[in-house]
């Protein structure tokens, strides 16, 4: 599940783009860090860390197979199934398009591999955002034409279904939001309605939490994260992570003259000159330049919800 190296990837590579789009709007960039980890977060970590370009990654990013069950469980949106869908104008494309991409996802996602051995079986969520299939009646060429893998495509659709949200809750004045207020509309994302008294249990409960509790945890990391404007880059291609500073050469001109007693030995830092009975002291290293700092962890029950949720995903 995703750490807080991953999101400091997933800012490396979007922020300039989030911070357009969200302008305007009480949203953040960690309140969309936070959605595309809580999303797809069992995909995207995986695939980067394997040096995957960030192009086929987001083409990559589709997941949730889980149709209906004949006893009346499983997917009551449509499609609930493979046949639904193939009764649907342009059906058999969608289904190849998903099919397909329930392969190629699973050729570098092993736990998917069960679910695309079995022929009938498609993905039903797309996109970084995992933009459901039911909107393919209303949206057909957005999935036929694969936009969910165009980021910016992919992140208005996201924006344009979080203000929905924070409608229905009715916060579209809010000019900024609290982490709890973010986790509220994002329940009301997951699930189309949100209820302050029952605070972060609510949405999708995957056996151990509930969505709300989830996302409100990759919030908090994604909060934890910073990613400098000063290190922005306008390429999206990979990107390594800051690496250590390097100490500075130290002149041998400058350590025989410090032996000497003429002057103390140069450092980062400015040291009083030693006196002539201390024995002069050894040169010091240049301090490194600062990491990015790093969030929380995600606590272990965190990992553990979000691994039966993905059970109940591939079934």
């Amino acid at each position: 599940m995703p750490n807080a190296q991953d999101a400091f990837w997933f800012k490396s590579q979007f922020q300039p783009a989030i911070e357009r789009a969200i302008a305007g709007t009480p949203f953040s960039v960690d309140m969309i860090t936070a959605f595309a980890c809580q999303e797809t977060g069992e995909i995207w970590p995986a695939l980067r860390r394997q040096g995957l370009p960030t192009s086929r990654i987001l083409e990559l990013c589709v997941g949730d197979t889980i149709d209906a069950s004949p006893t009346g469980g499983g997917r009551r949106a449509f499609p609930k199934n493979k046949a639904e869908l193939l009764q649907a104008p342009q059906g058999d494309r969608m289904f190849d398009i998903a099919r397909q991409g329930l392969v190629d996802m699973a050729s570098y996602i092993p736990a998917y591999r069960g679910a695309a051995a079995r022929p009938d079986k498609f993905c039903h969520g797309f996109g970084i955002f995992q933009l459901d299939l039911q909107f393919f009646k209303t949206e057909p060429d957005y999935f036929l034409s694969r936009r969910y893998a165009d980021f910016d495509a992919a992140l208005a659709k996201c924006i344009g279904e979080l203000k929905a949200a924070l409608k229905r809750v009715g916060w579209q004045a809010k000019t900024s939001l609290s982490d709890a207020e973010m986790a509220g509309v994002a329940i009301a994302y997951n699930t189309g309605r949100y209820d302050p008294a029952k605070g972060l249990k609510q949405g999708y409960f995957d056996g151990a939490k509930y969505y709300g509790e989830n996302y409100f945890a990759y919030l908090q990391l994604a909060k934890g994260v910073r990613f400098p404007a000063a290190e922005a880059v306008p390429s999206r291609g990979a990107r390594a992570l800051p690496a250590k500073g390097k100490a500075k050469p130290v002149r041998l001109a400058q350590l025989k003259k410090a032996k000497a007693g003429g002057a103390a030995k140069p450092t980062v830092a400015a040291k009083a000159k030693p006196s002539k009975a201390a024995k002069a002291p050894k040169a010091a290293k240049a301090s490194k330049a600062p990491k990015p700092a790093k969030a929380t962890k995600v606590t272990k029950s965190v990992s553990a919800a979000n691994t039966a949720k993905k059970a109940a995903r591939r079934r």
